[in-house]
């Protein structure tokens, strides 16, 4: 439940930012991983694939680092470090040239 909850989050925020600039979909985010967040970066990307199925933010690259600090703010969360999108696609733009 922890880390659904975790995931609802991230995913809520990462569409966030898409929405705010306009995107048409999430290329790519960069999390941090607190020392106790009970995920590895292999089990974050499981749970991310699944969390995002459907969204914008479906198939973006994942690069997720481990933080090692057991007593730091965010060791029992993730930490969303970046996102880059995509906006070449917005609806206002479409026919435009480059």
């Amino acid at each position: 439940m922890h880390e659904r909850a975790l995931m609802d989050d991230l995913l809520g925020k990462v569409l966030a930012v898409a929405d705010a600039e306009g995107a048409h979909s999430v290329t790519r985010i960069r999390v941090r991983l607190g020392a106790l967040s009970h995920f590895t970066p292999g089990h974050f990307v499981e749970h991310w694939v699944d969390a995002s199925r459907g969204t914008a933010a479906e198939g973006a690259r994942v690069e997720a680092t481990m933080d090692d600090d057991l007593e730091g703010e965010a060791a029992q969360g993730v930490i969303l470090e970046s996102v880059e999108v995509d906006v070449r696609n917005r609806p206002h733009d479409r026919g435009r040239r480059p």
